[in-house]
């Protein structure tokens, strides 16, 4: 009998629709709006989720502005950085979590600051995480990730 009445079945339409509108207004109305980044700041890059895992590559990125770390040469000794904006310097340290790092300065490979490369001893252990920090037009962004991306994937399955 609730079924059949109209207008129970119109509030039953209408009601969701309301709600996603109004968590849309709301996010518009009270929600931060992304602002250009200030010389002389810092600000933080979200690591992404492929860092977690062997993928050979981690994203790091505060809204429109993204750095890739990924591993290169024949058994991943070499750490290798790509920019969505040109870079003034970067600097990279690797070990465990309450240790205290000897960061060291990558060098850029391209004219443009876009690539940075820096060679490593060993591949890090799954315990230690990478803390970087990148120089781009007079902000640096900071950033702590897991080094489970440089680990090998397991090959268990494959014998």
């Amino acid at each position: 009998m609730l079924f059949t009445n109209k207008h129970v079945i119109i509030a039953m339409i209408v009601a969701p629709v309301l709600a996603v509108l109004a968590w849309f207004a709301v996010g518009q109305f009270a929600g931060e709006t992304p602002q250009p980044a200030v010389p002389g700041q810092s600000y933080p890059l979200l690591e992404k989720s492929n860092c977690r895992y062997p993928s050979g590559a981690c994203d790091l990125e505060n809204e429109a502005f993204r750095v890739r770390l990924s591993a290169a040469g024949e058994e991943g000794n070499e750490l290798v950085l790509t920019s969505s904006h040109p870079l003034e310097g970067v600097v990279l340290g690797i070990g465990l979590q309450d240790e205290d790092l000897q960061p060291a300065m990558m060098r850029a490979v391209d004219g443009q600051g876009l690539e940075w490369r820096l060679a490593i001893h060993a591949r890090p252990q799954p315990g230690q995480r990478i803390r970087l920090v990148a120089m781009a037009a007079g902000s640096s962004y900071f950033a702590d990730a897991a080094t489970a991306f440089l680990q090998p994937p397991d090959r268990r399955g494959d014998e």
